[in-house]
């Protein structure tokens, strides 16, 4: 071997571990490492190298592999080493291929049948060493290859056999828990073995089973009671203790385990309550390993049956950590009276001004620990003091992931246990304003509902001057170009439906304000449109109060801004807002009615309302809907699923040749169809039966099957889901039926926002005063109350829940979103890009603008009627469903005419449908279907 160190290893060995620990750099090191690999390659490689050789160049890859370069080269020799006889060779290859290999490397299947015969060897270090490779390397699937063996090595007569053993059998719980489900009994036996080792090692697989059944093990308390007695009274061999401490690692996993089994159990507790008291009693609290011994015994009385002693001797434990100087100790005892005040509360109030020391330490990790226990243990007497300080806290940190959890915590607190609405507000505009878009979006929806709302106490005075401290505030930071979107969106909201309620500030100054955030938001398309409907909630309260509105420059330049906008959202609003400042004030009432997001509405699911338009739709000629089903062709369901059962068996691979087509079928077509009508059929790719409806014609057998052809004429389009579409290219009494149901919808009911009485909070709550001194600070977070006070605080608690209030009405109420003002209008078709405006196609009629004629439904404007389909007068009533009743079936633009234009009355309401069917034909002779109007753009594009 030449020159031999003092390990036994060449000198060759010695120089690269030298080498190693002496770079200088990373480059360096690869470079050696490199180097090394280069020469193990070559002498691997030869067939004469010595086994004593290949041991030492099995434990160099070994520092190749762990430095993180690609040792693969040398794997097959570790697991031919593990193959030796030799044990030196044999336990160096196991311990290579542990290193090198996991369990779901290809070369695993190589070992298995190397470990089964060892763990049948008579050498027990042989065993040993096939139980540390057990371990790591059997995977699900080879579980069952080894597990006979490891159950008898159980019963080994080696004691470090069986607690491998047992640690095999933990590792194939964990792998797969059903393949040892059946050896409950072997680890109850192990619990009582001579060894402290293999008791100690059946532990942890016990914990796992308990902690999967809980019920199953209720028996082993008095058996672990016992074991956990014999350790603390030092009957176990002086080479477990560890700092004087009998067995502290065996200790702390029983304490473990009996603190699962005595949850909830009041016997099960009992049976530990002396051997708890007596190991609290004997801890070494100047040692670290006392100390979490310590620490394991609260944690353990905090999830049994309370009993006063074992409570008392926690709160002294408690105290011992929070007087130490050091961090970790301080952490300990936090942490331990988090767990404690679960079930005693009071125990808090015995440590005020540690909690306060704690609370103002430099150590974030500590600080961060207190405020959890402030979290647990807020009330509705400590809250404004604890959500301060947390507002502080907040403030002070930069990590964006622990500012989202105390932001959060904030909300929490303060929406459960809020002395006021007023709090409430200012404490939500403070963890938005700080916390930005960290917040979660539905505490701003939260926001809105409570200023809606109010006290709910029918108390106007009160929840007027919620609102108005509300605005008061808003205006105040909205300036603050850092405000997140959705506290903006809060603010545009306020101010549209409170900004000029109390008279205070006028419409002009509250618009220019909104103006002034949609410009410092040009590019948030929401916030736009938030200011947007907030203007016309202040535009449409002033005319309906009677007052002249004033639109600012900047306002007008906002309004035409959103009317060229490529969002048809804003784009809409726009135009809302342009037309509702031309109504009048009863119109704008009943419109957009004041104060009203809480007010509950109907809403009718299957709209009713358009039935007496439907019946005379019918009557003038109208055809009825066509259901889907009938559209594809497809009678009912049971066809529809033997025909998917059809398609999935078509889909098979197949090598016949495929069959001749067969003949189409003709199916009765329902007799909602005219015998006139020609319904196209979508082309079927994959299906083999082709189905067509045909009109009213003689029986199909009269028919000659070459003579049925699919008629294509009207199918638009060729791939994708089918529609229905007619194959008449004339715009009929259908197509506008049709387009005018599309147009007619119900007015938006937005989202539930229910209306709910709102619980009054505790009015003889005392505000606690926050000052510098430690004493008086203590007394606003922990304030000790009499029992009459505890009772009357908990009474309250009870019911002091006003932010999250269910519903008491199974009817809708209006949204708080900006949606709720929407004003839905009837759609108009689109313009028409291929009007040239040719003199032989006419234009149509004037365009009629549908809020004037609303106006004259309403009567407000009597001395101009509108003039009806029928040339009746419209009555006074204000029946919204006349107009749609005066619409005529053959008005092509339907309502949607210029808002702009003046209504006049005009005696035919539709266009020359003659001139359409000719201007339609010219179109499709281009190639084009035409959609609407637009005399100019091709005129431009085309000159």
């Amino acid at each position: 071997m030449g020159s031999q160190g003092g390990f036994g290893k060449s000198k060759e060995f010695l120089d690269l571990i030298k080498s190693i620990g002496e770079a200088r750099s990373k480059a360096e090191e690869d470079r050696i490492v490199l180097r090394e690999i280069e020469t193990l390659k070559a002498r691997l490689g030869d067939p004469n190298t010595s086994k004593f050789k290949l041991k030492e160049y099995i434990i160099r890859l070994l520092y190749v592999e762990m430095l993180g370069h690609d040792a693969s080269f040398g794997y097959i020799h570790a697991v031919k080493m593990t193959h030796e006889e030799n044990l030196h060779l044999k336990r160096t290859g196991y311990l290579a291929v542990t290193l090198f290999l996991n369990e779901d490397h290809d070369l695993i299947i190589l070992i298995v049948n190397t470990i089964q015969k060892d763990l049948k060897s008579d050498n027990y270090l042989v065993v040993c060493a096939a139980l540390n490779a057990v371990c790591r390397l059997i995977n699900e699937e080879t579980i069952p290859a080894v597990l006979p063996q490891v159950v008898d090595l159980l019963g080994h007569q080696k004691e470090a056999v069986r607690k491998k053993a047992v640690m095999a059998l933990h590792r194939f719980h964990r792998r797969a828990p059903g393949s040892v489900s059946h050896l409950v009994a072997n680890f109850r036996k192990r619990l009582s073995d001579n060894d402290p080792g293999v008791m100690g090692a059946t532990l942890y697989p016990l914990f796992d089973l308990i902690m999967a059944d809980v019920d199953s093990f209720k028996d082993m308390v008095v058996s672990l009671v016992n074991i956990l007695k014999q350790i603390t009274e030092h009957r176990l061999p002086k080479s477990y203790d560890y700092h004087q401490m009998p067995a502290p690692f065996i200790q702390i996993k029983l304490l473990k385990i009996l603190a699962v089994l005595g949850s909830g159990d009041k016997k099960a507790s009992e049976q530990m309550y002396t051997i708890l008291g007596d190991i609290m009693r004997k801890c070494d609290s100047t040692s670290n390993i006392g100390n979490a011994i310590l620490y394991e015994c609260i944690c353990s009385v905090s999830s049994l049956h309370p009993n006063p002693k074992l409570l008392e001797a926690a709160a002294d434990g408690i105290s011992k950590f929070l007087k130490r100087d050091s961090h970790n100790l301080r952490y300990l005892g936090i942490d331990a009276l988090s767990q404690l005040i679960k079930i005693s509360p009071e125990i808090a109030e015995q440590h005020q001004l540690a909690v306060i020391d704690c609370l103002e330490d430099p150590d974030d990790t500590l600080k961060r620990k207190t405020f959890e226990l402030l979290y647990k243990m807020t009330k509705s007497s400590n809250v404004e003091v604890i959500v301060g300080r947390m507002i502080d806290y907040m403030i002070s940190i930069h990590d964006s992931h622990y500012k989202t959890e105390i932001s959060s915590r904030c909300v929490e607190v303060a929406e459960q246990y809020a002395p006021s609405n007023q709090w409430f507000i200012q404490t939500m505009n403070k963890v938005f304003e700080h916390a930005g878009d960290l917040v979660n979006s539905k505490v701003a929806h939260s926001l809105m509902r409570l200023i809606a709302e109010g006290f709910g106490e029918d108390d106007a005075t009160a929840d007027s001057q919620l609102r108005s401290s509300a605005v008061e505030s808003y205006l105040q930071i909205m300036g603050d170009p850092k405000l997140p979107s959705a506290f903006i969106q809060v603010i545009c909201w306020v101010l549209g439906e409170y900004g000029t309620a109390d008279g205070k500030y006028s419409a002009t100054y509250i618009s220019g304000k909104l103006c002034d955030v949609a410009e410092a938001h040009s590019t948030n398309d929401t916030v736009k449109a938030y200011v947007v409907t907030a203007l016309m909630k202040i535009y449409s309260f002033e005319i309906a109060a009677g007052r002249k509105v004033d639109i600012l420059p900047e306002c007008q330049s906002l309004i035409e801004e959103m009317l060229a906008s490529n969002s048809t959202d804003l784009q809409q609003r726009a135009y809302e807002l342009q037309d509702i400042t031309d109504f009048d004030a009863h119109a704008v009432e009943k419109i957009m009615p004041k104060d009203s997001s809480c007010e509950d509405i109907e809403i009718d699911k299957n709209l009713s309302f358009l039935d007496d338009y439907i019946q005379r739709a019918l009557e003038n000629g109208a055809q009825p809907y066509i259901p889907e089903s009938e559209r594809f062709g497809m009678s009912d369901i049971t066809h529809f699923t033997s025909q998917e059962n059809n398609e999935s068996s078509i889909h098979a691979l197949r090598f016949e040749a495929y069959e001749r087509p067969k003949p189409a079928v003709s199916l009765n077509v329902s007799p909602v169809l005219d015998s006139s009508t020609e319904v196209s059929v979508p082309e079927l790719s994959y299906v083999a039966d082709v189905q067509q409806p045909t009109p009213s014609v003689p029986s199909a057998s009269n028919i000659s099957s070459s003579e049925l052809k699919l008629r294509l004429d009207g199918v638009q389009k060729k791939w994708g889901r089918p529609t229905y579409s007619s194959p008449m290219p004339s715009t009929s009494s259908a197509d506008i039926i049709k387009n005018q149901n599309e147009a007619i919808q119900p007015i938006a009911a937005g989202s539930s926002n229910t209306k709910a009485s709102t619980v009054s909070y505790d009015s003889r709550k005392q505000v606690p005063e926050i000052s510098p001194e430690k004493q008086k600070l203590a007394a606003s977070l922990f304030g000790r109350a009499s029992k009459s006070d505890g009772k009357q605080s908990s009474s309250s608690t009870k019911v002091s829940k006003p932010l999250h209030r269910p519903a008491e009405k199974s009817r809708t109420a209006n949204t708080l979103s900006t949606f709720d003002t929407t004003i839905v209008k009837p759609s108009q078709p689109p313009p028409d890009l291929l009007d040239l405006g040719e003199p032989s196609f006419p234009s149509t009629a004037p365009s009629i603008d549908p809020f004037k004629q609303l106006e004259g439904l309403l009567d407000l404007m009597p001395e101009k009627p509108t003039s009806s389909a029928s040339g009746a007068n419209t009555t006074a009533a204000p029946d919204f469903m006349s107009l749609f009743a005066d619409m005529s079936l053959n008005d092509k633009n339907g309502l949607g005419g210029s808002s702009g234009a003046p209504s006049t009355p005009q005696t035919n309401k539709g266009p020359n449908l003659k001139a359409a069917l000719e201007k339609d034909a010219f179109v499709r002779q281009m190639g084009v279907t035409p959609s609407g109007q637009n005399p100019n753009l091709f005129k431009d594009l085309l000159s």
